[in-house]
């Protein structure tokens, strides 16, 4: 018997209820035909079957409990976000002005140049009052500046004059009549910002005005070295955000924005390295308006001083084996190291530095003035602590002094003169401009 009969699927009374018991009859042709057609019908569901099968067990599944594959939705993703960054352009363009510095010298470094003695850079307006207007941007910007003016998004140029300024933060307030000046930047809040975002940096870049490029926050806190005199020695840090959207000469002081058109930071030119493509920094402008508000009031920052010029210990160890490498070979006559044996009086106090075995790191004083010298302070001391805080440079003494103590304050200076240790306290006065 074959594996189908050909009344398996039939709803028809069967051939052998009709027929006589023991009666066998010859299929008609009709019949031979219908068993054929349903054959193949079978077997064509069947191999539907199986190949059904096979895919099922072969592709792959999201495992129980999985969410199914979204669709993607880049396209309609796209398009807002370029919806968003052209309704944030045009909500912070007005208040974006190019700062044009006329300087003494006729290099302000860094910033892109448009004749002999001038500089370009940016600012964003962020106050309206009285009939002024005021600008936020770098200090670097406006350095040695005999003359300087902003032009409006518009064209329209005006002179401004300096409010304040901090080389340390690297900010200025600049301030102009607010004729013709009818909008005043959106602050937002820096601290809301997400790794990933989206951003755009608005300026003056090598002189385009009112320009802009996009970019996503690629650090939410990134801490640079910075030069803060520009003389290729780092002196100071400052904590950045940094974003894939380049920052060029001519962008500094502009303003870093996000896609509600709300100024998030301040770029800055200044500590970007020109060694590296695609990449910016800003300063928060949670960190910004703090200092633009004590610019405001006092025209500066009030800071402690304590009157001390450094070099690092460590650069002074680096050099001095740097000069004993160079020396000639044959030279025998060279005496021992002054402290090899301890004896203070085998080198005079403040003829040749003494260094403790062990010491490597530490502030070294090359001048002491003002409330240092009054304290004690002397040449060649090298200070290892602050109120029992290690210092091992003379980035670790300003950072210490700037952020952690106050005007009025007592400081505790641990040092080391002629290799023996001692203490002394110092008290903070306000830093004043003559100071340096």
């Amino acid at each position: 018997m074959g594996f189908f009969k050909d009344d398996f699927y039939s709803t028809k009374v069967k051939r052998s209820s009709r027929e006589p018991s023991g009666s066998w009859n010859r299929p008609s042709r009709w019949g031979r035909q219908n068993s054929a057609l349903k054959i193949a019908l079978v077997s064509s569901l069947a191999s539907s079957v199986l190949v059904a099968s096979l895919f099922y067990l072969t592709v792959d599944r999201p495992k129980s409990g999985a969410a199914a594959p979204a669709l993607s939705s880049s396209v309609s993703a796209g398009y807002d976000t370029n919806e968003a960054i052209i309704s944030a352009a045009a909500k912070v363009g007005p208040v974006v002005v190019s700062v044009i510095n006329q300087t003494q010298s006729g290099s302000a470094k860094n910033e892109a140049s448009i004749a002999e003695g001038t500089s370009l850079g940016s600012g964003v307006i962020f106050l309206k009052q009285k009939g002024k207007a005021y600008m936020i941007t770098n200090a670097h910007v406006i350095a040695d500046s005999v003359k300087l003016q902003v032009v409006l998004s518009n064209g329209t140029k005006k002179t401004a004059t300096v409010v304040g300024k901090d080389t340390i933060t690297d900010l200025a307030v600049l301030e102009t009549d607010d004729k013709g000046i009818n909008q005043v930047a959106d602050i937002g809040d820096s601290g809301k910002l997400r790794k990933g975002e989206t951003v755009i940096a608005v300026g003056n870049p090598l002189g385009f005005s009112d320009s802009l490029s996009n970019g996503i926050v690629s650090n939410l806190k990134t801490t640079v070295p910075i030069s803060l005199n520009q003389d290729g020695v780092y002196d100071w840090e400052e904590e950045v955000i940094q974003i894939s959207a380049p920052i060029n000469p001519g962008n500094s002081g502009g303003a870093l924005v996000n896609l509600n058109g709300q100024v998030v930071g301040i770029n800055s030119m200044k500590v970007a390295d020109t060694s590296v493509e695609g990449i910016g920094f800003s300063i928060p402008i949670d960190d910004a308006m703090p200092i633009v508000d004590q610019l405001m009031e006092h025209g500066k920052i009030k800071r402690p001083y304590l009157g001390v010029y450094s070099m690092d210990l460590s650069i002074y160890l680096d050099n001095k084996a740097d000069s004993e490498d160079e020396a000639p070979s044959d030279d025998g006559d060279a005496e021992a190291s002054p402290n090899s044996n301890g004896d203070d009086d085998d080198v005079p106090a403040g003829d040749e530095l003494v260094i403790p075995d062990g010491v490597t790191d530490g502030a070294v004083v090359l001048e002491a003035v003002g409330p240092a010298k009054a304290a004690g302070l002397a040449f060649n001391d090298i200070i290892v602590s602050l109120d029992g805080h290690p210092i091992s440079s003379t980035l670790d003494l300003r950072k210490y002094l700037y952020t952690k103590t106050q005007i009025g304050d007592t400081l505790d200076i641990t040092y080391y003169r002629d290799g023996k240790k001692g203490e002394l306290s110092v008290k903070l006065v306000e830093k004043t401009e003559n100071d340096g």
